[in-house]
Formats: structure tokens, C-alpha cells, sequence
């Protein structure tokens, strides 16, 4: 897919595209009816993964108006393709379209989640060879714009790794507890337990929530109570990926700076027919750090949408708020799926210029040791003396790089 006003976007395929939401409502619609057939509710069961496909999106999104969503016009259409009249009668019996949709949209993200801790890995990879190799590399630190004190590109490399291994983790731990939505048109499982009734099982009740737990099962997905106005699936997904999108921009912003040419001390990997301008052939624009910062400049936006949703869920089922969320988690993810490639490459061929750095701090003069001269006068005035002035002023940043490091190989081992 390409996206005229949001360059790269192809570089998220297929991911959470209209195609794959139609596939993976089919999934949930799939997985419901085995487990009315596999608890003795439904007198049979039918494939139903042949029956639509990618050409069928434009017939079900003309339609979806009419039902406020797309769920009412796939049944209807699985339904008149099922060949046994006794499984398409049983489709969809006991579901409600907002489980459909959730538990699609939560499938369809989790492969976008997938695809950014797989970029996240190899960015974390990237970072751990950088601060090694530039552990020593000195440049000049900046505050607020302007110099301070010495410090190496090692350290900033290490301090960028943390904020990756922060969003790694999260996104981790989200993906780990992706839930199943699955709670019928209130929330209370009636529908699914008066079948169970009626075809005489037992206890109606425990079969009802049995259905649930098979099917969260079949679908990879955690069982958990509704959550059809309890949204905090939908807005946990949105702030890992903000996360993520966040951390990529300090990036971002940081390669922007140091790419200046009057700075000169980092340069992206160069690509054919990237980064030129229409009417100066002298420039190279960062042009991966420039849509990087675009990402993170416009997720917490979308993150924010989310968590408004939330709030105004109402009642049992929500009458806009959720409607609201769809294109929004959509557009978010396949998003943060484009940057965590741009942010992959950025990190992978970026070009540190070791001279560079060296000759700017030694420009910036004996000012950028002022604060060692501070300390040493403060010696001098509790102590009598001082001593001899060490050769650089890096503190503790050693042991800051090593640290960083070993978190980072723990997190790249455990997986």
C-alpha cells in the first residue's frame, strides 16, 4: 500500500489493512462457530475461510454504513456462501458486532506489534554496536541548546538505547495480554447461555463461558471479562505504540541536530534519490529522521483519541465513542509500523564522524570544563588545596555505557 501524503507507508504492507480486518473477522467468526459445534451447541460447524476475500472489502464497506459498522454485511454475506444451511444459521449466534470487530482490530494490531519488536530487536542491536564502538568517541555535551560539559557519543548512543529497550518492553508486555472480546450485546453472555439451554446442556451458564475460553483459545488471545465499555485494551495498545513512537523521535531529533552542517558530527545512510531537493543539488536532507519526527509528532494525537474514546464509552455498548476508535488504532499502528522500519534503517547505516566531534569540543574551548573548575575551587576552599586536574571530564560514564549494554543484552537473550 502507498500513501500519497504519508510517504513510506508501504513499507507497512498489508498490515491492518482493510483486507486483513475482513480475514481476521472471518477468523473470529470461524473460531466462535467451532466452539458452538465443539460444546454441542451448534449442530455443526463449516469452513469459512474461503468463502470472502480481499475483493469482497468494497461490497462490505458500502454496506457497513447502514449497521454504523462492517460486521452485519460480512455475516450476510458468509451466510448466504456457507453450503450447509444448518452451520450458516449458526453463525454469528451469540456474538455481537463489537465483538467481531474488537477481537479483529486486536488480532490485526498484534501483527503490527509483532513487526515492531522485530524492528525494535534489530534497532536495539544497532545501538549496542554503536556504544561499543564509541565508547571513547568525546563530542561536546549540549543543555538547553548550548555547551556544556564533555561527553561521548557512546553515552548518547546508551541513553537512546534505554528509551528503545523502555518501548520494547512495553510493547512486550502488551502483546503478551492482547484480550479476546467476547461478551455478547450487553456484555453478559445471554445469548450464547440461552442456546446452551435450549439444546439441553447441563449448565447452560459454565457452557457459555466455556465458548469464550475455547475460542480465546483458538485465537491466541487472552479470556477475559467484556470490556466492550471498559476500553483499556484498545488505549493500552495505543500507548505502547506512542511509546515507541516517542522514543524513535528523540532519536530522530537528536540525528536531526547533530546532522546540521555546522555541526557535522552524524550523517544518515545515504540511498539513491533520497534526500535531495527539487532546487538545490547541494542539499542532503535527513529526510528518515525528518519523517521519523513526523510519526512521533502526530502519534500522541492519535493516543489521545483513544483515551477520549474511553472516557466517553457509555451505557453497556458505546454510541460513537467506540466508532471512533477503529480508523484512529488503525491509522496509529500501521504508522508506528512505517517509522520502526525508517528508525531500523536510520540506526543500522548511521554514519558518526569520530573527528568531527573531537574538533567541535575542542573548538568550544575551556568553558566546557567550567563546572570541573567549580568543583575544584569548592575543594580548595574546604580542603586548602586541590589536586591535580584529571585529563578528561566524563564522570561515571563508563560504567553509564556498561550498564545500558548489559541491559540490552539480557533483553535481546530472553527472547
Amino acid at each position: 500500500m502507498a500513501h500519497l501524503l504519508w510517504p513510506g507507508d508501504e513499507r507497512a504492507g498489508a498490515l491492518v489493512s482493510d483486507a486483513a480486518l475482513l480475514a481476521a473477522m472471518v477468523h473470529v467468526e470461524q473460531a466462535w462457530l467451532d466452539a458452538l459445534a465443539a460444546e454441542g451447541i451448534a449442530p455443526a460447524t463449516a469452513d469459512l475461510s474461503r468463502l470472502v476475500d480481499g475483493d469482497d472489502v468494497e461490497e462490505v464497506a458500502l454496506a457497513a454504513e447502514g449497521g454504523g459498522n462492517p460486521v452485519l454485511a460480512l455475516v450476510g454475506l458468509l451466510r448466504d456462501r456457507v453450503s450447509d444451511p444448518a452451520a450458516a444459521s449458526w453463525l454469528h449466534r451469540g456474538l455481537t458486532s463489537q465483538d467481531v470487530l474488537d477481537t479483529a482490530l486486536v488480532l490485526c494490531v498484534r501483527e503490527a506489534l509483532d513487526r515492531v519488536v522485530s524492528e525494535l530487536r534489530r534497532q536495539l542491536e544497532s545501538l549496542v554496536r554503536l556504544a561499543e564502538a564509541h565508547r571513547d568517541s568525546a563530542m561536546v555535551g549540549r543543555t538547553l541548546t548550548q555547551h556544556a560539559v564533555p561527553t561521548t557519543f557512546g553515552l548518547v548512543a546508551a541513553t537512546w538505547l534505554e528509551g528503545l529497550l523502555e518501548a520494547a518492553e512495553e510493547v512486550t508486555r502488551v502483546r503478551a495480554g492482547l484480550p479476546a472480546q467476547l461478551g455478547g450485546a450487553a456484555g453478559t453472555l445471554a445469548a450464547s447461555t440461552e442456546l446452551a439451554r435450549l439444546r439441553g446442556l447441563e449448565d447452560p451458564e459454565a457452557a457459555s463461558v466455556r465458548l469464550v475460553r475455547r475460542t480465546a483459545e483458538e485465537l491466541g488471545l487472552a479470556d477475559v471479562l467484556p470490556w466492550h465499555v471498559r476500553r483499556t485494551p484498545i488505549t493500552r495498545l495505543g500507548d505502547a505504540l506512542v511509546t515507541c513512537t516517542d522514543a524513535w523521535g528523540h532519536v530522530a531529533t537528536d540525528v536531526v541536530l547533530l546532522c546540521r552542517p555546522e555541526v557535522g558530527e552524524l550523517a544518515e545512510p545515504v540511498a539513491d534519490g533520497r534526500g535531495g531537493s527539487s532546487t538545490m543539488p547541494q542539499k542532503q536532507n535527513p529526510v528518515l529522521s525528518v519523517l521519523i519526527r513526523r510519526a512521533a509528532i502526530a502519534a500522541p494525537a492519535l493516543g489521545a483519541t483513544l483515551h477520549t474514546a474511553a472516557a466517553l464509552a457509555v451505557d453497556q455498548r458505546p454510541d460513537g465513542a467506540w466508532h471512533a476508535e477503529w480508523d484512529t488504532l488503525r491509522t496509529l499502528a500501521r504508522r508506528t509500523v512505517v517509522a520502526a522500519s525508517q528508525a531500523s534503517e536510520l540506526l543500522a547505516g548511521l554514519q558518526v564522524d569520530h573527528d568531527r566531534m573531537r574538533l567541535n569540543l575542542d573548538a568550544a574551548g575551556s568553558g566546557v570544563l567550567s563546572e570541573r573548575e567549580t568543583m575544584r575551587r569548592v575543594l580548595a576552599e574546604t580542603r586548602g588545596r586541590t589536586d591535580a586536574a584529571p585529563p578528561s571530564y566524563l564522570g561515571a560514564t563508563p560504567l553509564l555505557i556498561d550498564a545500558a549494554l548489559t541491559r540490552a543484552r539480557t533483553f535481546l537473550e530472553s527472547a
